[in-house]
């Protein structure tokens, strides 16, 4: 999806069309981001939020992120939505596919209707019918620019999603790597990534999702203002068909990727855009 792109009924189901951080200590995460990408924010009243406050993170002035103070005990993290054309239809897909609903329907003044769930192998997932002048800023430096599902059962998760939005999926891991490209006729939408097996007693399920980074920059250098940031880079930067790519932890240590995608690289061999984190 381009920046700027409506996430309005011409969007495919199944669309990321919002990115959002849940975040122990909102301030300090908006610190973060906001060194690291040049992001400005707007803070909207939030009757429902810990702190009353939800924050819009802008850059260039489009609207990129959502972040806000997570309750004691609540999950932290980054979180992808998903576009849907009828949230109230998609409580009854969900449940009838396997999954479990956690909240809603709820409609939320001038921003739609959203559905918080968890799928069926046990990653969260929320479900947003945007309104009709919905934009969700991507494919730009700062921006949103690709997610990964990292699962324990691929399989359910194909099922749960394929069926969900009607996507075909295309198996793109080699080398014993299960790996897919969900996609909407023949444009890629989401990613499916197996975490190895070793791994997944440390390693909870859950989205990785990539920003993207600008060229003159580079994802390495990125990587150092992170660090000197108070993050950590979990996987440093390497080249991938999708772009120089890095992993890594803001100052929370809540996970994300960087993604500069001037720079594909053809391996010749299948390689998932995101390696396990703890992967040594």
């Amino acid at each position: 999806m381009s920046s700027g792109t409506p996430a309005s009924a011409a969007i495919p189901p199944g669309t990321p069309c919002w990115v959002e951080l849940a975040a122990a200590d909102e301030p300090a995460a908006r610190r973060f981001y906001g060194d690291l990408f040049g992001w400005d924010f707007h803070v909207k009243r939030d009757p429902v939020a810990t702190n009353r406050r939800y924050t819009i993170a802008l850059a260039d002035g489009v609207e990129v992120a959502g972040l806000y103070q997570a309750a004691p005990g609540q999950p932290t993290g980054w979180s992808v939505h998903l576009a849907v054309s009828n949230a109230a239809a998609t409580v009854g897909w969900v449940e009838h596919l396997g999954g479990v609903i956690r909240l809603g329907p709820i409609e939320i003044p001038d921003r739609g209707t959203v559905v918080h769930a968890t799928d069926p192998a046990g990653v969260p997932v929320v479900f947003w019918e945007p309104p009709a002048n919905w934009m969700l800023g991507a494919d730009l430096p700062g921006m949103f620019s690709g997610a990964d599902l990292n699962t324990h059962d691929g399989a359910r998760a194909d099922d749960f999603y394929l069926r969900l939005f009607g996507f075909t999926a295309e198996q793109i891991g080699r080398d014993g790597i299960d790996y897919a490209e969900w996609r909407t006729g023949q444009q890629p939408v989401l990613y499916r990534y197996v975490v190895d097996p070793a791994l997944r007693s440390s390693l909870a399920p859950h989205w990785m999702l990539y920003f993207g980074v600008d060229p003159a920059r580079g994802a390495d250098a990125v990587s150092g203002h992170a660090i000197m940031l108070g993050g950590t880079v979990l996987i440093e930067p390497y080249d991938t068909p999708f772009g120089r790519t890095a992993v890594l932890s803001d100052a929370e240590g809540l996970m994300f990727s960087v993604v500069d995608r001037s720079r594909p690289v053809d391996l010749g061999v299948g390689r998932a855009e995101v390696d396990d984190p703890h992967d040594n």
